[in-house]
């Protein structure tokens, strides 16, 4: 019955933001959550209100738009397939609109939103002073907006519900204390894009823990991976000191080991993340570690939480951001989570 389908997913949803709601920690080691299997529902609905009826028409006619500067990778896939999963299991529609790393395509997709009366609105943040103002507009016009993956500096100032994703900054730090631990002196920090705040924060953060040197340079994107590989070569050829390397996003991180393999260099690697690419770098010992910020996640939440506001008025994260990381996968974890970044889940 759907009552019983969305009585479970309301419980589930519920248990797992009261675990991770309050949670900053930059030492979680990567787990896999257990689905929620307690479904009873103690409190009886009132005589007179029939809940089948009401489960059955909520979310039928219900438009949500998934807004992303998406290149639709590896990463974003996943997070796209966890919103659709999560559309199909509450039966409302989802408008998938990737910006690939555009911002203004992404202002675009925004109005283009707002004009066709969307329900709810969930969309990344990667260049703030280009989109807050449009997604204002959207709160102005009676949308519920959530920020998702990159946003969590800007979602209050939007007026969105919440932010779900991780703390960028501390996720960087989380890396810093891995590459003192693993006896790093000199990291070069690589970034894919130039404009990407998400993605300096990351770098920011590892400044911020680690004891040595820090390079941060802009290497290339990840659409050219050999011009970016050539990036990092660069930089590795012009400084010998420079025994680390850490990529803010999966595919640059594995570029990163293709670098230092093409020179002879025996680095350091951790990247952020996850692939089947960088899971097999690490399982082999290639890559030390990876940030995991559970993508599928970001995709599945947002559209229950959308579906919830929209049809039972709840609100989660009580006025602060629903993490879904950082946690750290290596070679200690990495076969665990293989199968699952082989599903398309992870």
């Amino acid at each position: 019955m759907k009552k019983s389908k969305w009585l479970t997913l309301l419980l589930a949803f519920g248990m797992f933001a009261a675990a991770c709601g309050g949670s900053d920690s930059d030492t979680v080691e990567a787990v896999d959550d257990a689905p929620a299997t307690d479904t009873t529902d103690d409190a009886a609905p009132a005589d007179d209100v029939d809940t089948d009826d009401v489960a059955l028409s909520q979310g039928g006619d219900l438009t949500f738009h998934m807004i992303t500067h998406s290149d639709d990778g590896p990463f974003w896939s996943v997070v796209k397939a966890g919103a659709e999963a999560a559309a199909a299991d509450v039966g409302v529609e989802l408008v998938w609109m990737p910006g690939n790393n555009d911002p203004g395509q992404m202002v675009v997709d925004i109005e283009t939103a707002i004009s066709e009366g969307s329900d709810g609105i969930a969309a990344s943040l990667p260049s703030p002073d280009q989109l807050v103002g449009p997604l204002q507009e959207a709160v102005a016009a009676g949308i519920n907006v959530y920020t998702i993956n990159s946003g969590v500096n800007d979602y209050q100032d939007i007026g969105a519900t919440t932010h779900v994703g991780q703390t960028e900054f501390i996720a960087g730090q989380g890396a810093g204390n891995r590459f003192n631990d693993l006896g790093a002196t000199h990291v070069l920090c690589g970034r894919q894009e130039q404009s990407n705040v998400g993605l300096t924060e990351r770098c920011d953060g590892l400044k911020d823990t680690f004891s040595g040197t820090v390079t941060d340079e802009f290497v290339g994107l990840d659409a050219d991976q050999t011009e970016q590989i050539n990036g990092i070569k660069a930089l590795l050829e012009a400084d010998e000191s420079i025994d680390g390397f850490l990529g803010v996003g999966p595919v640059i991180a594995v570029n990163g080991l293709t670098a230092s393999q093409d020179l002879d260099r025996d680095l350091i690697i951790g990247g952020f993340d996850v692939t089947p690419d960088i899971i097999d770098a690490i399982e082999g010992g290639d890559i030390a570690f990876t940030v995991d910020q559970q993508q599928y996640l970001q995709g599945y939440m947002p559209v229950i939480l959308m579906y919830l506001q929209a049809t039972n008025q709840n609100t989660a994260g009580g006025g602060l951001p629903i993490l879904t990381g950082p946690g750290f996968i290596t070679p200690e974890n990495a076969a665990e989570v293989k199968a699952l970044v082989a599903a398309g889940t992870r």
